[in-house]
């Protein structure tokens, strides 16, 4: 199973990762924000550490936080100060429920294989018009990284086909060279696409 060593990692690094010095993606919060009404119901994916679903809650919105990684969560949870669901993606399951996806390097880890039927679950747990933001590290074949850490490394071709046969509208996609949690410059794609 090509997520076993991923979670591992999670589950095992939780504290560093999650008080790690991260700056937070504020350009693209904002943006994603201000496609929402104020006070719209948004669901993060993969909340992480929980730096980001904080951003959101303070800003008025509201949110929930899911992880994959029990440990994470918990982190999270003493940050924000709410409780974190312990949801894989796949396990999702909402019908029109949320006016935004929230999936900051989170979807990256779904087995390729899986990720259109994430992606259609993501879809349904959103109300018609309803957004989302996720971001990829780029790529041409999935792989691992340094930490054992399971990736889909899509390209900007595959990842916009996989979106438009699933129904999506007013797909971009931009990308943009940083780091990530490993230190190395990373090319990602930051995908928002509409219900």
């Amino acid at each position: 199973m090509p997520l076993e060593r991923t979670f591992y990692f999670y589950e095992e690094n939780a504290e560093t990762y999650a008080n790690r010095a991260r700056s937070l993606p504020k350009q693209q919060l904002d943006a994603f924000l201000a496609g929402l009404a104020p006070g719209a119901a948004i669901l993060e994916l993969g909340c992480g550490g929980g730096q980001d679903s904080a951003y959101m809650l303070a800003h008025g919105f509201d949110v929930t936080s899911t992880d994959g990684s029990a440990e994470l969560a918990r982190k999270a949870e003493v940050l924000i100060g709410r409780p974190i669901r312990v949801m894989l993606f796949q396990e999702l399951d909402a019908d029109s429920a949320f006016d935004g996806v929230w999936a900051q390097a989170s979807l990256l880890h779904v087995p390729r294989p899986e990720l259109p039927a994430v992606f259609a679950r993501i879809r349904r747990a959103l109300r018609t018009g309803g957004i989302i933001h996720a971001t990829f590290k780029a790529g041409d074949a999935e792989g691992h990284d340094g930490f054992g850490r399971y990736y889909n490394y899509p390209s900007a071709e595959w990842l916009s086909e996989l979106l438009t046969k699933g129904g999506w509208r007013n797909i971009t996609i931009s990308e943009s060279d940083r780091g990530g949690y490993d230190g190395k410059p990373t090319r990602w794609l930051v995908v928002g696409a509409q219900r």
